[in-house]
């Protein structure tokens, strides 16, 4: 992706998403940032303080890997060194998605990890989902505080915060925070109704099979008990 043509449409892209993002209400005001990485140094970032259902592609901002601002007339999210540290952990990863969406937002605030198979569509595409320990949006605590989680899950629910997904297209990473606020919403259903069983055994392996198949890496939601 080192053209125009192609710069321009990972710009149009990322508005796209961001469209998605604000109309599924994953996201509010300003809240949110989106950034795909196009190069070795190379990553477009949404600006700060600019509603993610209304972004145009001129108000994008390219940043280098180190977060310094190459070209763009607005700053990057102060977000952004969450997206590095992603990318820096995760060379494999070219996106990087992070919202409020309001049931998996929930399960962050109250510290429930999603780390049981209930659903084999969430235990194949988005696998365990910790939480990482709260620290103040905007600062460099962030980023340490996913840091130790990134290797081996695909999306982090962050304390009191939001959660954060990535994926080796922005397509992936969406559908991960997608896929992940569903599942949050079933859990939830789940509670309320009762106590079904947990995928388990040969079942289980089943899933991690059609997860290798898809090339997807990272921790399988853990059976410890049968029941949720």
């Amino acid at each position: 992706m080192n053209d125009v043509r192609d710069k321009i449409a990972v710009r149009e892209e990322i508005c796209e998403i961001g469209r998605r993002m604000y109309n599924r209400e994953f996201v509010a005001a300003n809240d949110g940032n989106i950034s795909v990485r196009i190069s070795d140094d190379e990553i477009w970032t949404t600006p700060t303080g600019v509603s993610k259902g209304f972004m145009t592609p001129d108000m994008l901002v390219q940043v280098d890997l180190a977060g310094n601002v190459v070209s763009g007339t607005l700053q990057p999210s102060s977000e952004i060194k969450m997206h590095l540290r992603v990318y820096k952990e995760r060379p494999d990863m070219f996106s990087v998605c992070h919202a409020h969406p309001i049931t998996a937002t929930a399960f962050a605030v109250t510290g429930i990890p999603m780390d049981k198979p209930f659903m084999a569509e969430s235990v194949v595409i988005v696998g365990e989902v910790p939480i990482a320990p709260y620290a103040t949006t905007g600062t460099d605590a962030v980023a340490e505080s996913v840091a130790p989680y990134l290797k081996d899950h695909n999306a982090v629910l962050l304390a009191n915060h939001g959660a954060l997904t990535y994926g080796r297209t922005l397509t992936e990473a969406f559908y991960r925070m997608e896929a992940l606020e569903n599942a949050a919403k079933i859990y939830l259903a789940v509670k309320q109704l009762g106590t079904p069983r947990l995928i388990s055994g040969a079942d289980l392996d089943a899933l991690a099979a059609i997860r290798d198949s898809l090339g997807f890496t990272g921790a399988l939601p853990r059976n410890i008990d049968t029941r949720l």
